[in-house]
């Protein structure tokens, strides 16, 4: 059985949960705006904010006593994992998913396509 959050501890708990929400939103975000803008320097920022979200769930777990039950230090785990590796996955599966389509601009939208000529 867990043992129950001292009251001392609320604040911290409180906050490190908002910040396990606000640095995990921030990797999947730089994330993604790194791979579709080809900008490597985004990963890294991406990678500080998981970083964040790394230090905000141990603060979580150790303010909530969650590492005294194995089954929870396993979530815990799990959820590190999980956070690091879904937005690659994610990325692939897309990337996968969208390699064979045909880019078709609507003709409503006014846009010529280019022709290429051979010179």
């Amino acid at each position: 059985m867990l043992e129950p959050v001292l009251l001392a501890n609320f604040f911290i708990v409180f906050f490190s949960a908002a910040s396990v929400i606000l640095f995990g939103a921030s990797y999947a975000l730089l994330f993604a705006w790194s791979r579709v803008k080809s900008r490597p320097r985004l990963m890294m920022l991406a990678y500080a904010a998981y970083a964040g979200l790394f230090i905000s769930v141990i603060t979580l777990a150790l303010a909530a006593n969650l590492f005294n039950n194995n089954f929870w230090t396993f979530i815990v785990s799990l959820m590190l994992i999980g956070y690091l590796v879904a937005p690659h996955a994610i990325w692939h599966l897309c990337v996968g998913t969208h390699a064979d389509e045909e880019v078709v601009i609507p003709a409503e939208a006014g846009i010529q396509p280019v022709r290429q000529t051979g010179v």
